[in-house]
């Protein structure tokens, strides 16, 4: 079996600053809609709708970001490996946004719910990854570290 890709700094570096982008155009996007008034001409339902998907693609974004800057901080020394295991988990999983409510959207505002999803969907394939290739090496690391111990112990 093939081991999963390993987390580099130049991959969570990369999706680090597309994600910066993408917080800043959901932050602007959703203001705009706001203070433009534009949402009283959209009626309640809308209005809701834009606030819940507001709301759920901010969250999206922000939990993205935090992976990120755990593992940024993880490769530039600032947290131990351990550190990283307990507090760099992906939390939850976030619900995704159903193809009716997206399109009850303004076409803008629906292009970025989209690409939060995609983000959000590419961070936990890495999760996935880099928790299955820890899963795979534990053991191994372990029987090491007991070998050494036996070797040790018989000089």
């Amino acid at each position: 079996m093939k081991a999963p890709a390993s987390i580099n700094p130049r991959i969570v570096e990369a999706l680090y600053c597309d994600a910066l982008v993408l917080a800043d155009e959901v932050r602007a996007r959703f203001d705009e809609t706001r203070r433009a008034g534009l949402e009283a001409e959209l009626g309640d339902d809308a209005r809701v709708a834009v606030s819940c998907e507001g709301l759920r693609t901010t969250t999206r974004v922000m939990h993205c970001l935090a992976w990120l800057l755990n593992h940024r901080a993880f490769f530039e020394g600032e947290i131990s490996e351990m550190q990283l295991r307990r507090h760099g988990r992906l939390i939850g999983n976030l619900p995704a946004s159903s193809a009716e409510e997206i399109a009850a959207l303004p076409p803008a505002m629906g292009r970025l719910v989209t690409e939060s999803e995609r983000l959000y969907a590419r961070i936990v394939r890495l999760e996935r990854a880099w928790r299955a290739r820890d899963a795979m090496l534990v053991p191994v690391n372990a029987i090491e570290r007991l070998r050494e111990r036996l070797g040790a112990s018989l000089r």
